[in-house]
């Protein structure tokens, strides 16, 4: 039994350290009476990769085979040895694989996180980490998250704002709140690269400048003009809800798994960008009137399709540092029907929460 522990411990450091080429530098550690462990280092560069491994499910896992008089060629490959901390190993002629190829610090510490306060011994730990670093390694998992985009929109006519001619529906910059409520996926494509795509729901906010601007409609188009009515007008808009889906290709210089978020508590170190495109249809569209008459505040709402076009389609530009997102979307198709209306193209900017 003895001589086939020396046999087999031999055969294990010298297949994980020492090739037959160079003469090795060798240390001997005396086990009980009459066994020995040796170690033959040949490459001083591998004392680096040496204080990684995790001896002692290693040397678990080889007491198990010779227990069993089993003197066969250890199974499993070098790396699983290696301790869930390694951030940097590279040797010459063993099994273990690059820094490349490892999860992310991200990935990482989630495992951490994962085995704290679980009774399993070191060799089960290390079995744990392989497995997990083994669904991980490609890259290609998708994540959810809750976004919520929150700014202003406007509409250009011919690309110019409506204000350059100060027509009637003028849009009032502050008070035209777009927000957007979207579950998005982010799956990983390459290293760097990521699909950001999901749905949600979006309402735009177009707040006219001059309060008395009333949008109405006939048999055969829509038409903004003043409410000629003799009231104390506070406020006049047209809001349009949309369901949406987005495909945004990002490109993420920290190479998050997950989508950052300022209130997500996810932040990234590395800049992100991306540009993609939408398209949405047209759930909801009503006028909305604040006035005051004999001293009553009064709200008068008109849910009607306006020749609004039920399909919008645009593309989106998005950019982010840290746990902060601004973006961008303009819609490439007009507002309202083509010759129904004027022909307007919304498009909204803020930030991503």
């Amino acid at each position: 039994m003895r001589k086939i522990l020396v046999t087999n411990v031999l055969f294990v450091a010298c297949s994980f350290f020492a090739t037959a080429q160079k003469k090795a530098d060798t240390v001997v550690i005396k086990v009980g009476e009459s066994s020995k462990v040796i170690f033959a280092i040949q490459d001083k560069k591998d004392l680096e990769t040496l204080k990684h491994y995790n001896f002692q499910s290693l040397m678990t896992d080889m007491i198990a085979k010779l227990e069993k008089r089993d003197s066969t060629q250890m199974a499993q490959p070098s790396s699983v040895y290696l301790k869930d901390t390694v951030t940097e190993a590279t040797t010459s002629g063993s099994q273990i694989e690059s820094v490349e190829e490892w999860p992310s610090e991200e990935d990482r510490r989630r495992y951490r996180e994962s085995s704290r306060g679980r009774s399993y011994n070191d060799r089960d730990r290390s079995n744990n980490y392989v497995s997990f670093r083994s669904r991980n390694r490609s890259g290609r998992r998708t994540y959810s998250s809750f976004n919520i985009d929150l700014g202003t929109n406007n509409f250009l006519e011919g690309g110019k704002f409506p204000a350059d001619a100060n027509s009637v529906y003028t849009v009032r910059p502050w008070g035209s709140w777009y927000v957007g409520l979207n579950s998005i996926q982010r799956t990983r494509i390459a290293s760097k690269l990521f699909l950001e795509w999901g749905g949600g729901v979006s309402w735009y906010n177009f707040k006219f400048q001059n309060d008395k601007t009333l949008l109405t409609k006939d048999d055969t188009q829509a038409y903004f003009s003043f409410d000629t009515r003799d009231f104390d007008f506070k406020k006049s808009k047209l809001t349009v809800v949309y369901v949406n889906f987005s495909m945004v290709p990002v490109i993420d210089f920290g190479g998050n798994s997950k989508k950052p978020g300022l209130f997500s508590g996810r932040m990234s170190r590395g800049f992100r960008m991306g540009l993609g495109p939408y398209v949405g249809y047209r759930i909801d569209s009503y006028t909305k009137q604040v006035y005051v008459q004999n001293g009553d505040e009064k709200v008068e709402r008109h849910h009607d399709p306006y020749y609004l076009n039920n399909i919008r389609y645009g593309a989106r530009l998005q950019f982010g540092f840290r746990g902060t997102d601004l973006f961008f979307n303009y819609d490439l198709n007009d507002l309202f029907v083509k010759d129904k209306a004027p022909q307007l193209n919304a498009f909204t900017f803020g930030i991503t929460l």
